[in-house]
């Protein structure tokens, strides 16, 4: 079996005690964008797992959208990245 070579770690631990693989990413060519698929990216960028430049290129993300998913999270929990929760969490 061989491994592809990949910049940076295979699997990160979170602080929760779980491990994050690259394969727990969501796939290069998602176009439907849940929540927990948002949090995924975020959680491998904010721990190291995948760059974020890397992810910008990957998901075809910009920077204020990436940015955007960040600060929901850090502000209000992964919740916040529901669509359906938007004007809930909106800041004013």
């Amino acid at each position: 079996m061989f491994l592809k070579k990949v910049e940076g770690p295979r699997a990160v631990t979170l602080p929760d005690g779980t491990v994050m693989t690259r394969a727990d990413l969501p796939a290069a060519d998602t176009s439907r964008w849940v929540a927990s698929r948002k949090a995924k990216v975020v959680r491998g960028v904010l721990y190291g797992l995948i760059g974020q430049e890397e992810a910008l290129r990957a998901y075809g993300l910009s920077d204020e959208e990436f940015r955007s998913w960040v600060a929901a999270v850090a502000d209000h929990g992964e919740d916040a990245l529901k669509t359906t929760c938007l004007k809930k969490y909106r800041q004013p």
